[in-house]
């Protein structure tokens, strides 16, 4: 981050910058929970603090142009991603028995899919080192798709059915074969994951699926919180806070709002990709950047590969914040598509299915997550499934 000190005048700035994009939490207290639901309350979570920390910040561009886009994004993703939900007229639906078949072929394939990419890497080591090793891996494309969507698509939407079924033991074989894959892919999410859907399985059934939402990032960043307030006391040591703090609270959350500071900067004095960062269309239009935005974002500013959401991507980098607001509206669409295909489904499958895309939709361009990390095979997974598996709870 490169950020002024934070004295009084910047923080009442800062209040004031957030609080009426805040206003737009009333959205999340009258919607029935959706995909967009989700999504959307990560990405108004992501917005809520980038703008707050938009007055601290050193860049040089235009601020009030960049709030005005941010604000004008939000609204133009949220409003479609929450509000828009036909339900598919479902042409092709699996069999009850069928849809049981897929589900036994989702721990097969993930079992194949672990077997196969451990031939290519299979290593153990802390949190505070795979960045030394994983710019080494080498995966062939098919297996980069494979190990993305079987991570963050297949094996949550199977543990989803256990769980809502009661089948405790496939669930926790879905849970097993999720933290397998990170010591091969030695991705931070695999290896939280399986915690995270545990909780996200435990608010949920304690709670709605809107409030088990709100939970499932306001508790950590308020454990994240109390702890630098035990650090503050003497309570903790600097490790102990640290540990949690710079994963959570920092990488988690206040990095993704800050990517939008980075491209918000970079692209103001640079050359907009208009979406050439996309591999397919790479191959047709001339693009001003040979390498992936992360590596040329780490280039410019030093801060390891940085990636970052489509508000980021899709829009300040391709298409500059002035029409970055008509990028977001269709995104939201995009999002929407998923509302549509989940409709009918018990809001705690859905949300468990998903539990994993949140983190991702705040790391990377849509095309990549649809793509690359499979939420496109999920729509489709949601769109077959028999909605008569789940009786009354649909």
């Amino acid at each position: 981050m490169r950020l002024t000190v934070a004295t009084s005048d910047k923080l009442w700035l800062a209040a004031l910058n957030v609080a009426p994009f805040a206003l737009l939490s009333i959205l999340f207290a009258v919607c029935r929970f959706s995909f967009g639901y989700l999504v959307g309350f990560y990405f108004f979570t992501m917005l809520m603090g980038y703008l707050w920390l938009l007055p601290l910040s050193t860049f040089s561009y235009d601020h009030l142009v960049a709030y005005a886009s941010a604000f004008t994004s939000g609204l133009a993703f949220l409003f479609p991603a929450m509000l828009a939900s036909i339900p598919a007229r479902q042409r092709f639906v699996l069999s009850e028995a069928g849809f049981r078949r897929l589900l036994t072929c989702i721990l097969v394939f993930a079992a194949a899919t672990v077997g196969v990419g451990a031939l290519y890497n299979v290593r153990l080591v802390g949190i505070s080192e795979i960045y030394n090793f994983r710019n080494q891996l080498e995966f062939p494309a098919w297996l980069s798709y494979g190990l993305g969507a079987t991570s963050n698509v297949l094996l949550p939407f199977a543990f989803a059915f256990f769980v809502v079924e009661g089948a405790k033991w496939r669930a926790g074989l879905c849970l097993l074969l999720l933290f397998i894959f990170y010591p091969i892919t030695l991705s931070k999410l695999s290896l939280f994951a399986p915690v995270w859907l545990i909780l996200l399985a435990v608010a949920s059934r304690g709670f709605t699926a809107r409030t088990a939402v709100t939970l499932s990032l306001l508790v950590p960043i308020l454990f994240g919180i109390v702890l630098a307030r035990l650090f503050d006391l003497n309570a903790i040591s600097y490790q102990q806070f640290i540990a949690y703090f710079s994963l959570v609270n920092f990488r988690m959350i206040a990095l993704t709002s800050s990517a939008l500071d980075f491209y918000n900067d970079f692209f103001a004095h640079h050359d907009l990709t208009w979406f050439c960062q996309v591999n397919v269309l790479k191959s047709f239009i001339d693009c001003p950047y040979r390498e992936p935005l992360a590596i040329v974002m780490q280039n410019a500013y030093n801060v390891g590969n940085f990636n970052a959401s489509l508000f980021a991507t899709e829009g300040i980098a391709s298409v500059g914040v002035i029409l970055a607001p008509l990028a977001a509206f269709i995104c939201g669409l995009v999002v929407a598509v998923g509302n549509s295909a989940s409709s009918g489904l018990p809001s705690r499958f859905v949300l468990l299915s998903a539990g994993v895309l949140p983190q991702i939709f705040l790391n990377v361009s849509l095309t990549v997550t649809f793509v690359t990390n499979g939420a496109a095979l999920l729509f489709i997974l949601w769109y077959m499934t028999p909605r008569t598996l789940f009786g009354k709870k649909a």
